[in-house]
Parts: C-alpha cells; sequence; structure tokens
C-alpha cells in the first residue's frame, strides 16, 4: 500500500476531548506513510505543549476571531462556533491553495463534528473529506436519528414537552431523555448554538455519496449502532490510543503530544507504584468541566469516606475555594494525591489503579476500556450522559452514579458506587471480568487483522 502521495488535512477545534483522537488519527496516518497536516486555531496551536515531532507530520492553525489569551477571555460561545466558520474558512482555504502551489497538493480533508464546513471548503476545492466521529457511534446514530432527511424527529422534538423525549435504536434498549446527549434537549444553554453545527453535518453526509464517516471505536464495542445507520458508510477505526497502549507497533508512542495542560513534574507514578494491585481510586472529570465548590466538597468527602487511596485532578484553571483549600491542605500521601494534570493512559494502565471515576467524556471511557479499568460515572454534559448508560447496562464495565435534583453526586452516592466496582460479591467481579473482557477486544481491533486495522487499511486503499 502506497499513500506517500496523499496529503491529509485534519481539524480539530482547540478542546482536549477533540485533539486527541484527532491528532492519534494523524500520527496513524504519517506512520503508514502519508503527508498529514494537523491544523486547530491559532491559540490552539500556541497552547499545544510538546507536539509530536512524526515524520510526516507537521501544524498548521486557522483563526477563530480570537487569536490570544486576552481575546479568548471575551469569547461567547453562543458566537464562537459561527466565529469559527467566518475566519476559519478564509484560512483554510488560503492554506489549501498555497499547499498546491509548493507542490504538495491537499488531497483528503478530515473534520469533527462542529466542523462541518472544512467539508464544504474541500469540496469547493474539489478535495474529498471524512468526518471523524470523536464521539461514539451510538451518539451519531442517535444524531442520525434527529436529524437524518427521511424521518428524522429534529421538527417534532422542537415542538413537544422535553420530559417525553427518547430515542430506540435497533438491538438497544430505549434512550430516555436523561440518556441522550444533553445538547440535543430544547431546554439546554447550548441546543441553540450547538444544534445547527450536528444538523449541518448529517445534511452534508447525506448529499455527498462518496461520504464516509470514520468512527473512534471498533466494530465488536457498537456493532448494532453502527448497523442502525443507513445510507451513510460508518469506518469504525478505533480505539484511537497511543499506540504503546494498544497496537504496540510503537513502544515510544506513550502520549498523544497535544496536551493543552501542563503536566507537574510530582511523579503521581512513583506514588502509585507505592499502592496495592487494583487499590488506587482514579479520580478525573475532564479537561472543559469546571466542579463547582459543591461537587468538588461531595467528590473530596466521598473518595475520602469510601477508604480508599485515590488519585485526584483537580485542573489548576478550576479556583480553589477556601473550604475546598482546608479539605485538600488535610488530606495525607497515604490517603490520597491531588495533581492539576497527568498523563492519563499511563495512570489508567499502572497495575495500582481499581476503579475510574469520571466524567464520561468518550475519551476518557475508551482509555479505560482498554486500560480494563472499571468505572464509575458522573455524567455531566453532551454526550457523556450516553457514555453512561452503555457503560452501566450495555458493556457492564462500570456503574453510573445518581445526582441529585440540583445535579451533584453526593458523597454517599461515591462512596456506594465505589463499594459496588471495587468491593468483593458479584456484580463487583463481573464488572471487573467485562472490563478484561473488553480490554483484550480493544486491543486485537487495533493490532494486525483485527476489524479497525483492516477498516483503516481498506480505507486508504480505497483512496489510491
Amino acid at each position: 500500500m502506497n499513500i506517500k502521495h496523499q496529503h491529509f488535512l485534519i481539524t480539530a477545534l482547540p478542546a482536549q476531548g477533540h485533539i486527541n483522537p484527532t491528532l492519534q488519527l494523524a500520527k496513524n496516518l504519517a506512520r503508514a506513510g502519508a503527508q498529514v497536516t494537523f491544523a486547530t486555531t491559532v491559540y490552539g496551536i500556541s497552547r499545544i505543549k510538546n507536539p509530536p515531532a512524526s515524520i510526516g507530520l507537521s501544524f498548521a492553525s486557522f483563526s477563530d476571531g480570537y487569536d490570544d489569551a486576552e481575546s479568548m477571555k471575551n469569547r461567547d460561545f453562543a458566537c464562537f462556533l459561527s466565529d469559527v466558520k467566518c475566519f476559519g474558512s478564509k484560512d483554510l482555504t488560503k492554506f489549501i491553495q498555497a499547499s498546491s502551489n509548493e507542490g504538495r497538493p491537499v488531497t483528503f480533508a478530515i473534520y469533527t463534528v462542529l466542523l462541518p464546513w472544512v467539508a464544504e471548503v474541500a469540496s469547493e476545492m474539489n478535495i474529498h473529506s471524512a468526518l471523524l466521529a470523536i464521539q461514539c457511534a451510538t451518539s451519531f446514530a442517535i444524531y442520525h436519528r434527529y436529524f437524518n432527511s427521511h424521518d428524522g424527529i429534529y421538527d417534532e422534538i422542537r415542538e413537544v414537552d422535553c420530559s417525553s423525549i427518547s430515542i430506540k435504536l435497533p438491538d438497544l434498549s430505549l434512550f430516555q431523555k436523561e440518556d441522550l446527549p444533553t445538547f440535543l434537549l430544547p431546554n439546554d444553554p447550548f441546543f441553540a448554538s450547538i444544534v445547527p453545527f450536528v444538523h449541518e453535518n448529517i445534511k452534508i453526509l447525506e448529499q455527498d455519496s462518496k461520504a464516509c464517516v470514520l468512527v473512534n471505536t471498533f466494530n465488536e464495542l457498537e456493532e448494532a449502532s453502527i448497523k442502525a445507520v443507513h445510507g451513510m458508510n460508518l469506518i469504525p477505526i478505533g480505539p484511537l490510543i497511543p499506540s504503546a497502549f494498544c497496537d504496540g507497533y510503537d513502544s515510544s508512542d506513550k502520549s498523544v503530544g497535544g496536551n493543552l495542560f501542563d503536566i507537574p513534574e510530582n511523579d503521581c507514578l512513583q506514588w502509585l507504584d507505592s499502592k496495592p494491585e487494583r487499590s488506587v481510586v482514579y479520580a478525573s472529570f475532564g479537561s472543559l468541566l469546571s466542579l463547582k465548590k459543591q461537587g468538588k466538597m461531595e467528590i473530596l468527602h466521598g473518595l475520602k469516606e469510601a477508604g480508599r487511596s485515590y488519585l485526584l485532578v483537580l485542573r489548576a484553571d478550576n479556583e480553589q475555594e477556601e473550604d475546598v483549600k482546608a479539605v485538600v491542605e488535610n488530606i495525607s500521601s497515604e490517603e490520597g494525591m491531588i495533581v492539576p494534570w497527568c498523563s492519563q493512559m499511563e495512570v489508567l494502565c499502572h497495575r495500582s489503579i481499581g476503579c475510574f471515576l469520571t466524567h464520561c467524556g468518550w475519551n476518557s471511557t475508551l482509555e479505560s476500556i482498554v486500560a480494563g479499568v472499571p468505572i464509575v460515572g458522573c455524567p455531566h454534559l453532551s454526550d457523556q450522559t450516553t457514555n453512561a448508560k452503555l457503560i452501566e447496562e450495555v458493556w457492564g464495565i462500570g456503574v453510573r452514579a445518581k445526582a441529585n435534583e440540583e445535579g451533584v453526586v453526593e458523597r454517599a452516592e461515591i462512596r456506594r458506587c465505589l463499594d459496588i466496582v471495587m468491593g468483593g460479591d458479584e456484580r463487583g467481579e463481573e464488572i471487573r471480568r467485562n472490563s478484561a473482557k473488553w480490554s483484550c477486544m480493544a486491543i486485537e481491533a487495533v493490532k494486525e487483522n483485527g476489524s479497525s486495522h483492516n477498516n483503516f487499511r481498506n480505507f486508504l486503499q480505497n483512496l489510491e
């Protein structure tokens, strides 16, 4: 397979959950022999710490109208995605033209869910494109059920009471309101700003008979959801995880290389070395969610009352209230360790980790699946609620914590869930067995002749 003549342009928004899978795909394509340009916003590029230096991989940026830290402070999310389209489409057009003039024309564009305009730019330049679905296939199937032109329910949804909304996908249990991506609900604060872009994605894919959707999942994990999307070519190529932890082709590839946060020098891995096998709770809630004071306090007290060692990520950009600081300062090194950020995949693969207390972002969910670590899910927004349902009810690799009326998971609930997942009763044993099973299947999928490996190879061969 010779793809040296291919030049992929891969675009992503400057959010950690968007950068991780897209940059890993860029590295995989470069490793296969292609030229790859990874592009995100000007400010996003400036924030990436130690970008990977892979042969064939280069970086570019496009403006979103907020090119420095000062302007980012005044960003209005309601206008942000429209601004990205306005400024970004002009810059990417210029980049594609310049690349052609330099003798390295872009031959294929790959974009993520909130950047459908990249497909329009590519089409205008006679370049084929593909959507990279960075959420699970089930979330994409739900979007397709909402927005497809044949029997989509989007127009109906806007007219009904949110409490009555549900989605049924073939061979899967019913997805109630609390299981759906939150921004699809008309009363969600992000409904007006995000839904038009997701809707546009579906329309663009329907209009292009050659379009395909690359999905960061694997056949065995979401076969029913993949089959549920009719009329579109879904190609599972995941998990998009650094090679050292899955396919093993490159033992030095232990990090995606696109961290937007500094990883401190204090070595949490050394601290984990001092702990017994499967005894530590790893707790992290992603790169976007800003925990409120009550939420932080319940997590801290819940971890303490569970009586298990824990490694907790509290981002430095999250303001630490005095009450929270007082609790943190009284934590002994024997009891727990708190860090502002860490190399998550290395932590999850450490022998001492017995459970992942998580927001259920898709990257974190996939990483936990690969590492074989059971999950306690505390979903808050977007697709996290869908992932939490799959974790508990479909794959059986964890439990979903129940939040109170204010959306806070209380300390007693955290302790209850940790006792289930890490305890010695039959349910805990079953969760651990399922976690080990799915870990093996995830790793096999990306190895030679695995389902995702073959899908990726066939995708590239069809471009020749």
